[in-house]
């Protein structure tokens, strides 16, 4: 696979990982795999983004991991004897462009040593970090940005997901790296495989010159 992975990431856990996983693996036709589902079984996040695409060219590859517990995969995985290891992981081979959803933000554990960030770095994947407009957003959105530029690992994409004040807007986009690009994806009044498709979403529009 000549393209890096892209690795989607979030400011926090609730921000929309999921469905902005969808809109991109959609327009993009991507691989999808997510490498570590804890809970919910029953509707894993692959077959959830499975169900909303409408490409026939997305291949979705197995879970290295599946966790009954939700709860972090550190502890999740404790929950049932396993421990996770870093040579646990190996990208799916494919000569498709690969999108990667990972669990909560940056610094969920998935050992007592090893973290997201860690994952992402050891894939050698490209980040897109998923924002939501709350209370606290930017400083976790700051802290997200500082961590991946700490670890060297580019910041492809920022998904401003939901609507968005001016003035929050503006700081964010005043911190983005030099050659990041950024999009909004409004909110979805229904969520199928329709309104995904036609989702108003640029994934690759104009870099920002800081």
């Amino acid at each position: 696979m000549d393209k890096k992975p892209l690795f989607i990431t979030g400011i926090g856990t609730e921000v929309g990982k999921t469905i902005v996983s969808a809109v991109i693996t959609e327009q993009l036709k991507a691989d999808y795999w997510k490498p570590v589902q804890a809970g919910d079984l029953d509707n894993t996040d692959t077959n959830k983004v499975k169900q909303l695409i409408s490409n026939t060219k997305s291949v979705f590859h197995p879970e290295t991991f599946q966790f009954e517990m939700a709860a972090s995969p550190h502890r999740a995985a404790k929950s049932e004897g396993i421990e996770i290891r870093v040579q646990d992981f190996h990208l799916p081979e494919t000569d498709n462009q690969l999108l990667i959803e990972g669990a909560g933000g940056l610094f969920v554990p998935l050992s007592n040593r090893f973290l997201m960030i860690d994952l992402i770095r050891l894939l050698g994947a490209e980040a897109i970090l998923v924002v939501r407009n709350y209370l606290g957003c930017i400083n976790h959105t700051l802290l997200s940005i500082h961590a991946l530029t700490s670890k060297n690992i580019p910041l492809k994409h920022l998904v401003l997901n939901g609507d968005f004040d001016f003035d929050t807007l503006n700081v964010l986009l005043h911190h983005l790296p030099k050659n990041s690009t950024w999009s909004k994806l409004p909110e979805f009044t229904t969520i199928n495989r329709d309104s995904i498709a036609n989702a108003p979403f640029q994934f690759n529009p104009i870099p920002i010159i800081n």
